[in-house]
């Protein structure tokens, strides 16, 4: 194989990965100019575009599609035989990549990672806020995190957190100035705090549970958000009532700073897990992680 194309398909491989010059030269700490650089040497040694460029997007060219179905599962197979030779020795190495919504984070993904700080300091964990239902196969992700109900059946699922509540919660002055709701119909009185679906784009419908029965409701408001750590401090501002995973404001309704609304109609969530493809499960910075994430529950 010609050694120019070896040593420059990593570089490659995240353009096709990315759709972006900007976004690969950025994960590998490359100026633009150089990536460039690169792209073009391979693309001249295949005598075969690659890439279709324009100044806003970047598309795989018939070529490009063939040649990366073949020399990316070939160059993932390279890198887990590496980090598995170190990994015989103790070491687990290389890039662990992530793909999870952002109410991960505080969720389960900062102590799992701050976890694998300290136990493997050559592991290097690549975390992507994403809300959207992201095929992490095919954008080069090693495991995603989803709420159970969102995990496709042929991924292996590995819980990262219990099954949590979905509240409805607002400050103390919100609801002094507008009434607390007394049943789920007196929402609609309310300024309510919408989310936007990522991978629609659509507003989130409320999931509650009224007289023992489950019920969806669209409220209406001033503010609609795609991040809930977003919710959560319009809230503490008084901005209206939110609708949240109960561990995201949990600190604030011991303080007091938020109050429950009609709490029994909350419902119980499966809670997050992680998930990937049954060939990466012995990937050993994958079971790092699951070791990480199997202890923090207990």
């Amino acid at each position: 194989m010609d050694r120019d194309v070896l040593t420059h398909l990593p570089v490659v491989a995240a353009v096709a990965r990315r759709r972006s010059f900007a976004a690969a030269a950025a994960e590998l700490g490359m100026s633009p100019s150089a990536m460039s650089h690169a792209v073009r040497l391979v693309e001249d040694r295949l005598k075969s575009p690659l890439f279709a460029r324009t100044t806003r997007s970047v598309a795989l060219t018939e070529a490009g599609e063939d040649f990366f179905a073949r020399a990316l599962p070939a160059l993932r197979q390279l890198a887990e035989a590496s980090e598995a030779t170190r990994a015989l020795k103790g070491v687990v190495s290389g890039t662990l990549r992530i793909n999870a919504p952002r109410v991960a984070l505080p969720m389960a993904l900062t102590e799992l990672v701050a976890t694998l700080a300290t136990r493997h300091p050559d592991l290097v964990v690549d975390v992507t806020c994403d809300d959207a239902l992201t095929d992490i196969v095919a954008q080069g992700y090693d495991a995603g995190v989803r709420l159970g109900e969102m995990v496709a059946e042929d991924m292996v699922a590995v819980r990262l957190t219990p099954p949590v509540k979905a509240v409805m919660v607002a400050a103390p002055a919100y609801l002094a100035s507008r009434g607390t709701p007394a049943r789920v119909a007196d929402l609609q009185a309310h300024n309510c705090i919408n989310y936007r679906q990522a991978s629609t784009g659509g507003t989130y419908a409320w999931e509650l549970r009224e007289r023992g029965k489950d019920v969806t409701v669209a409220v209406r408001g001033t503010a609609r958000v795609s991040d809930s750590l977003f919710a959560v401090d319009l809230a503490l501002a008084g901005v209206g009532i939110a609708y949240l995973f109960e561990p995201l404001v949990a600190d604030h309704l011991r303080d007091g700073r938020l109050v429950p609304v009609l709490p029994k109609t909350a419902i119980e969530e499966p809670g997050l897990f992680l998930y990937f493809p049954q060939r990466a499960s012995e990937a050993p910075k994958l079971r790092a992680l699951i070791d990480a994430a199997r202890d923090r529950l207990g």
